[in-house]
């Protein structure tokens, strides 16, 4: 039975870093991938990257299937993924699980170019465009050690500096359970 796992938020020392590239996909990789999805799912997220669960590896969960126009894309997983080029431009307002409330404006590419290792361990080359691209790019920033507010412009940032503090400080309430360094998780 897959697990709730607390949602690590901004000012989480692991949100800032590169990830560690996964070796071999074991169970407990595939606890961690079903955990993932069942949290993802539950804190009605899209997309979900493992330092999000406080886990630094390379690996993210995606499933856009619950918007009704992607109603029939199926869930994945990407395992040390890489884009190898991209292409266009969009600027989406944009949120994070790790982020409660916060939204902004991200200029990201349209189209990108993946190679990843998929849940059995193949290697995929791929082509993405659109909202699929756009959370593929976000989850992969995740796996770099960069957030989406990064790209927000100072107008945004100040807009939203007193519930950053807020979240910093774990002065929240999301409705899903979030990290606490000083738990034994």
């Amino acid at each position: 039975m897959p697990k709730i796992l607390p949602i690590t938020t901004y000012g989480t020392e692991i949100l800032r870093k590169v990830s560690k590239p996964i070796e071999n996909i074991d169970i407990d990789t595939i606890n961690l991938v079903n955990d993932m999805f069942y949290t993802m799912n539950l804190a009605d997220g899209i997309g979900l990257a493992a330092p999000q669960v406080n886990k630094n590896l390379s690996l993210a969960v995606i499933d856009i299937s619950k918007l009704e126009e992607y109603k029939d894309y199926k869930p994945f997983v990407i395992i040390n993924p890489k884009i190898t080029d991209h292409h266009g431009s969009s600027l989406i307002n944009e949120g994070c699980l790790s982020i409660p409330e916060v939204r902004g404006d991200v200029k990201r590419p349209e189209e990108i170019y993946l190679e990843y290792i998929d849940i059995n361990g193949k290697e995929i080359k791929a082509e993405f465009s659109g909202l699929l691209a756009r959370v593929l790019q976000h989850e992969i920033d995740h796996l770099n050690g960069k957030l989406f507010i990064d790209y927000l412009s100072e107008e945004d940032i100040e807009k939203n500096k007193t519930l950053l503090k807020k979240i910093k400080q774990r002065k929240i309430n999301p409705p899903y359970p979030i990290y606490n360094p000083k738990s034994k998780y």
